[in-house]
């Protein structure tokens, strides 16, 4: 894939994602509880992660513009995707009500993971300062 195919499929993927983490969640929480929402239902627990999800989504909107431009953006959401999914498949594993999410919010956070990783802007990587 040429880097010019590369940034059109990244751009739509990072708005695809982006709108899914703004408009898509609840509805998942709603209509599949045992692939999407951890019980007891607890819904401060909710609101918060509709509240992040929901400002990473519109974060991530905005980057699909110049992807180029925000390979941090990128490279957090991929990571934080990966290590939510890790965590929560220990979980899932160790509490059987739970194994739902092995095949809901658990894949598809790896797959957000995975796909943003592979797409990732080429250039330097990001330098941390002190």
């Amino acid at each position: 894939m040429s880097d010019q195919q590369r940034d059109r499929v990244l751009r739509v993927v990072l708005a695809v994602f982006g709108l899914i983490f703004i408009l898509g969640i609840w509805p998942l929480m709603q209509l599949w509880p045992a692939g999407w929402q951890w019980q007891p239902n607890q819904s401060e627990y909710e609101q918060m992660i509709l509240g992040i999800y929901a400002t990473l989504g519109i974060f991530l909107v905005l980057a699909s513009r110049a992807p180029q431009s925000h390979r941090s953006l990128i490279l957090f959401t991929a990571w934080s995707s990966l290590v939510h999914a890790g965590i929560m498949a220990v979980q899932a594993f160790r509490d059987t009500a739970e194994r739902g999410h092995l095949i809901g919010d658990i894949p598809v956070l790896a797959l957000v993971g995975i796909v943003l990783l592979m797409l990732l802007p080429r250039g330097s990587a990001p330098v941390a300062t002190a």
